[in-house]
């Protein structure tokens, strides 16, 4: 088949046309049963898409017709051996991978920083992580990925895990050098596993970093929907065979996707790809190249600190991806989330994600000069009000969260009898549940590590500035859920 086609899509419309009447879900038969309101703003043309896996439609869990079509043209594309499509998100794609290579007590490499859909394979698996320190940015107050020597070291010191996970590139765009990385794993037969949640774009155009295919990983969940052009919560999982099994895969992805399958997810993964494959290099060439003016003319505002390639060099910062723009927003003497709330009040504008420290905002052919420039003036009247603000000006202190030590594995931790404690009280002991800031949503504290002092401190400045802290059954964060302790008898 031909990369202009798209089975999936286009029997779908074949389907419709033939407007069948429909004894079957979903209950709302083409519209006809929804909410009017609802139904006049999506339109008739989704709804009438909106189908259940019957027979002309093929079925995602055993796919042999138009869904496999599209699964093969998708694995075309991406260099890969095997493609599956996932309406449970890069999340569920994520987890598939663990689960694929992991059992209970099987250990899996992972750096800390990891999103939190590998901590919860990890607790469903039982596999025991060992981790990897990523590169911490004192700069910048962000983690990069893994280098290649902690890597090696970690493989000599456990010649038994059975994958080692990498993110590439992370959500701020920078990626490690991953082709090396996968040898030195495939050097001691272990598979090699990629978050690739924030690189869907990046197979298709060579000023990009490697893709997870291109360098030869054996497995990679993709967010096509982040960055690639497909809706909400479509993704894929690319194999390739040897060292992972795809019938395995197939099977352990059935288990975790919902038996109702979104045919609208799955057809807009049928034509992001087709879009990729055939106009996926000039489209992201526009895209590089308005990125660049963007950070160009952001660099020139006093204050602000767009990064760019000079932040290469290191050995976790091998590529970059600079359709991401990280702008640093601390030497204005304000958080990036005041800068976010502000953008946001004063020009309806919305970024990808604000820490302490920086914005970031993503570039996609869906932008054009006007966004840019909405942007970049917005960011001007913002270092133009912080300059007459304040006579004095004190730059932000970076503050960094700590890597606890791991006490117990998360899935024991997860399950073990726990208690409820005051957050304030809670040093020295062992979590049971995971705390983070999302987005990005990599875990401070993942279950069975020690709470430390510094962590506490992080949590309490993240909550202080208005940050999203999650992850808690207390949302509040006043109380923390902890291993229950038993005191001796006397």
């Amino acid at each position: 088949m031909s990369q202009y086609e798209t089975p999936l899509f286009s029997g779908l419309l074949a389907h419709a046309k033939k407007n069948p009447v429909q004894f079957h879900i979903p209950g709302h038969k083409k519209g006809t049963g929804i909410d009017p309101e609802f139904r006049s703003f999506i339109g008739d043309n989704a709804l009438s898409i909106d189908l259940i896996n019957i027979g002309p439609l093929d079925d995602l869990h055993s796919p042999k017709g138009i869904i496999k079509q599209a699964q093969d043209l998708a694995a075309e594309a991406f260099g890969a051996d095997h493609t599956f499509f996932s309406v449970q998100g890069t999340s569920g794609a994520i987890m598939t991978m663990v689960m694929a290579v992991c059992g209970p007590d099987d250990k899996i490499i992972v750096p800390r920083n990891v999103h939190k859909s590998v901590m919860s394979a990890i607790v469903f698996s039982g596999a025991v992580p060992v981790f990897i320190h990523p590169e911490i940015d004192e700069k910048l107050g962000i983690s990069h990925g893994i280098t290649n020597d902690a890597v090696e070291k970690a493989l000599q010191q456990h010649p038994d895990a059975k994958g080692v996970l990498v993110i590439n590139p992370t959500y701020f765009g920078i990626s490690a050098d991953l082709k090396k990385i996968v040898e030195i794993a495939h050097s001691h037969n272990v598979p090699v596993l990629v978050d690739e949640a924030h690189g869907a774009h990046i197979h298709f155009h060579d000023g990009l970093p490697l893709s997870a295919m291109q360098a030869g990983a054996d497995m990679a969940a993709t967010s096509v929907h982040k960055l690639g052009g497909s809706m909400t919560q479509s993704s894929i999982l690319n194999v390739k065979e040897g060292r992972v099994s795809a019938k395995r895969v197939q099977s352990i992805i059935s288990m975790l996707t919902t038996t109702s399958t979104s045919y609208l997810l799955l057809a807009s993964l049928d034509v992001a790809r087709k879009r990729l494959a055939t106009e996926g290099k000039e489209l992201i060439e526009q895209t590089i190249n308005l990125a660049q003016m963007m950070r160009k003319q952001i660099n020139e505002v006093e204050h602000l600190y767009c990064v760019g390639e000079e932040i290469l060099g290191s050995k976790a910062t091998f590529d970059y991806d600079p359709t991401k723009l990280i702008i640093s927003v601390k030497d204005l003497g304000i958080t990036g989330f005041e800068v976010e709330k502000w953008l946001r009040e004063r020009h309806n504008i919305e970024v990808e994600l604000s820490d302490l420290y920086n914005i970031l905002c993503i570039v996609t052919p869906g932008d054009t000069k006007k966004e840019a420039m909405i942007l970049v003036n917005a960011l001007k009247e913002l270092a133009d009000e912080c300059e007459h603000r304040a006579e004095k000006r004190e730059p932000l202190q970076v503050l960094l969260p700590d890597i606890p030590l791991l006490a117990l594995t998360p899935r024991d931790a997860f399950y073990a009898e726990t208690e409820t404690i005051l957050f304030e009280e809670s040093e020295g002991r062992i979590i049971a549940e995971f705390v983070m800031v999302y987005p990005p949503g990599i875990p401070i504290f993942i279950p069975g590590e020690i709470i430390t002092k510094e962590n506490l401190h992080y949590i309490h400045k993240n909550l202080e500035v208005g940050l999203p802290v999650q992850g808690p059954e207390d949302d509040e964060i006043k109380t923390i859920r902890v291993i229950k302790e038993y005191k001796a008898i006397q």
